[in-house]
């Protein structure tokens, strides 16, 4: 696997163990920590969409754009 590959090019339905996320910004950062999005954590791209996905992290499901999943390094 790819260590150096980010969200917006992974596969659909596929599971992808979320290696580091990368932001300037820290209310993004928390916000995505309090979805469970961080360093260690399995997350699944469940479906792709025209400018973003929808992702399953732990128990739920959200739709997140391209630039936001490029900031995910899985």
């Amino acid at each position: 696997m790819n260590t150096n590959l980010n969200l917006s090019a992974a596969e659909a339905g596929r599971e992808y163990i979320i290696r580091d996320v990368v932001t300037q910004d820290d209310e993004l950062n928390g916000f995505l920590f309090s979805l469970g999005c961080y360093s260690g954590e399995p997350i699944t791209v469940v479906r792709r969409l025209e400018g973003g996905m929808v992702v399953s992290i732990k128990d739920g499901r959200y739709n997140i754009d391209n630039e936001l999943a490029a900031a995910i390094l899985v």
